[in-house]
């Protein structure tokens, strides 16, 4: 019982002290009051004892505070230390002493006299805290430390599992930490039998320069107003001068984006060589796909177009570089083509020169006119022909001082197509070059909607190998241009509508112009153009914002969002869907079926209830068929003219409606009858013609 007492007193030693100190004072104090009031001292020994009370009073006073601060500062730390809740024996003692609870705030510090009896204390304290903090600092910085030598792994690794559950493509090295987008950022154009109204592509042009294209190369062909003794080059539908010139200056001057026209001069000549006056210009008289080089009069005719097309684009740019505003040249190269030259080194002229002469000197020459007429104009040509050209005579052809490649693939494995030792061939005969991606036209003749996917991929790939390529090159890559191909020469029927390949061309173009695909929507560029009943968010849903899946023609994105030309997308899937289910049920009747194939038709032999029963449901198709033959009329006038909306119909919806009639026409042939013969059927006579068959009797005969 005594130890436990002496031991409490011992920790409680202060309080002890402060509760002494305390006694004594107020001892002092209450004697000094008493002596005061008993003695009778004269008026000027009691004002002088007044004072030296008032000063005796001041002085105790002062002591008290003294001792409360002390007090105040050890017991704070003792609080800190114990983390007690309940009140000390001093605190129960003094009373209405507060003791404050010590804040951020950096206070003066005390005089040495006031805090000389707990200065090493509180020294010691003070040096303990200071260790402690330097030790959890240390800590601190190493952690940081770890986390930047792990975040960029990490952060790409998170990056690259977020893109496979979007369904975008993982390219390795491509992410918020990889290399830079291209400088240079190309949309293309191709005009080629189906333009689109000048008054569309003017939409266009802010959702493009928003989403970080910087220029946009255009492929006239015949749809350039020609005029004088080329005029006949023109189609009857070309674009007017007038309403040209002011989409390109609403390019340049409105939304500062460069242009580069494109003139095909080698191959890709249908345009010009299937017209009568033209055709002696052949290299092959019964193909108008190639201008003969050896003919004076073919350089001649390609000097004209390119000086029509040069002049008009020239006469823009001197305007917009000399307004006001002083704007940067947006016309300083010229795509001359030379790609695909399929008959080449035929005729009897050029049979007696290399290929590889004959197109080098072909393009030389052009080049050469080119920067004669216009020393501001670098020349650009596609590189396939270029590809099987040794490295001795592209050296020696000079090539390099005139004409820049443009390297295209839109395959996914771009150095199956263009290996390094290529890349190192180009790079020691041209300072500088170009690359090309598609965005649509690329992976089918008559497609209806482009594989979103594959052209996603097709475009970050490239963004690889412009970093990794680019190195190379004197003056590096300048940029990559996304190409976007109407047909896939004069003669063939259309690919994929420009409207129908606006996803794939806004999700290939934010991507390239960012260097990578931003995975979160409020970094995203693309959702900053789509006008959506809904943002966009994976974290409400958990799913995705946008949703790709292998060879996918578009994600759920694009069918409720805005964006020009979203109706007639939208049109287009539901068009490739109801398409899809009449081949689906043409081949099930006809194939597939035991009472509509063609063996059927051909004998007219079949069960009127299984024939009712197959063609019941074909007028319905036939006219849910031509109402979105009437629908696609309304949508693509928006965009198209009568012409091209005529064509889109008759090329997709037309041979279904008249498979229908077909399969309608054999049915009620088989309906007719009445009665049939016995079997065996015999073979049909056109069977026994074409394929050779001898029937029982004419075995019969023969024996």
């Amino acid at each position: 019982m005594h130890s436990n007492l002496l031991i409490f007193i011992w920790r409680r030693k202060l309080s002890v002290l402060l509760l002494a100190s305390a006694v004594v004072l107020l001892g002092l104090w209450t004697w000094a009051i008493l002596d005061d009031t008993t003695k009778t001292l004269p008026a000027f020994a009691q004002q002088t004892s007044q004072q030296a009370t008032d000063e005796a009073n001041y002085q105790h006073v002062h002591i008290i505070q003294k001792l409360i601060a002390q007090a105040n500062r050890v017991l704070r730390a003792e609080r800190q230390k114990d983390n007690a809740e309940r009140p000390s024996p001093a605190q129960r003692l003094l009373g209405n002493v507060r003791f404050v609870r010590p804040t951020q705030a950096k206070k003066a510090p005390l005089p040495v006299a006031d805090s000389y009896l707990f200065e090493q204390e509180r020294l010691k304290i003070l040096e303990q805290q200071q260790r402690h903090r330097n030790a959890g600092m240390d800590e601190l910085n190493a952690n940081a430390e770890d986390d930047r030598m792990l975040s960029s792994a990490e952060r790409q690794t998170q990056y690259e599992h977020e893109l496979q559950r979007m369904g975008v493509p993982v390219v390795a090295g491509i992410g918020p930490d990889g290399p830079r987008a291209p400088a240079e950022r190309l949309v293309h154009l191709d005009l080629k039998g189906a333009p689109p109204k000048l008054s569309f592509l003017k939409q266009l042009l802010p959702v493009l320069r928003a989403l970080g294209a910087t220029g946009l190369l255009i492929e006239y062909e015949d749809m350039f107003p020609y005029s004088g003794n080329l005029q006949p080059l023109a189609a009857r539908n070309a674009y007017k001068e007038a309403q040209l010139k002011d989409f390109l200056e609403s390019a340049w001057v409105e939304y500062g984006l460069s242009i580069m026209p494109l003139v095909q001069t080698f191959g890709h000549m249908e345009y010009a060589l299937k017209l009568p006056g033209f055709e002696q210009l052949r290299e092959l008289p019964e193909s108008p796909q190639s201008i003969c080089p050896s003919q004076p009069q073919s350089m001649a005719l390609l000097e004209q177009m390119l000086t029509q097309v040069v002049e008009l684009h020239m006469r823009l740019s001197d305007n917009a570089t000399s307004s006001t505003t002083q704007l940067p040249n947006k016309f300083t190269h010229l795509h001359i083509g030379c790609d695909e030259v399929q008959r080449m080194g035929e005729c009897s002229l050029c049979r007696q020169r290399l290929r590889s002469e004959l197109f080098l000197s072909h393009v030389i020459s052009l080049a050469h006119f080119v920067r004669r007429r216009w020393p501001q104009l670098n020349v650009v040509i596609w590189d396939d022909q270029l590809r099987a050209i040794s490295l001795s005579e592209l050296q020696n052809s000079q090539i390099g001082s005139y004409v820049e490649p443009m390297v295209w693939v839109y395959a996914s494995d771009i150095y199956h197509f263009i290996q390094p030792q290529l890349w190192n061939t180009y790079a020691k005969v041209f300072p500088s070059a170009w690359a090309a991606s598609a965005y649509k036209g690329a992976f089918g003749e008559s497609l209806l909607v482009p594989p979103l996917q594959q052209h996603l991929e097709n475009n970050i790939r490239w963004l690889a190998v412009i970093a990794k390529e680019g190195g190379r090159f004197a003056k590096g890559l300048r940029g990559l241009a996304l190409t976007g191909w109407q047909r896939y020469d004069h003669f063939a029927v259309l690919c994929e509508l420009l409207p129908v390949g606006m996803p794939s061309l806004m999700t290939s173009l934010s991507t390239v112009a960012k260097g990578y695909f931003s995975i979160n929507p409020r970094d995203n560029e693309l959702l900053r153009v789509l006008r959506c009943v809904f943002q966009p968010d994976s974290r409400r849903s958990g799913h995705p914002w946008l949703e790709l899946h292998p060879n996918a023609h578009y994600s759920q994105l694009f069918a409720v969002c805005s964006y020009p030309g979203h109706l007639v997308f939208k049109y287009a899937l539901r068009l490739y869907d109801k398409l899809a289910e009449v081949r689906n049920y043409l081949q099930h009747t006809r194939e597939h079926s035991a009472w509509l194939s063609d063996y059927n038709v051909r004998h007219n032999f079949s069960s009127p209830l299984r024939v009712q029963e197959l063609t019941a449901r074909t007028p319905q198709l036939v006219e849910e068929l031509r109402t979105m033959a009437r629908e696609a009329q309304q949508l693509l006038w928006e965009v198209y003219d009568e012409h091209t909306v005529g064509e889109f119909v008759e090329q997709h919806i037309y041979p279904s409606i008249n498979a229908l009639h077909q399969q309608l026409a054999s049915g009620q042939t088989l309906l007719q009858r009445r009665t049939w013969q016995q079997r065996p059927l015999p073979l049909s006579l056109e069977l026994q013609q074409d394929m050779g068959l001898v029937t029982t009797i004419d075995h019969q005969r023969e024996h």
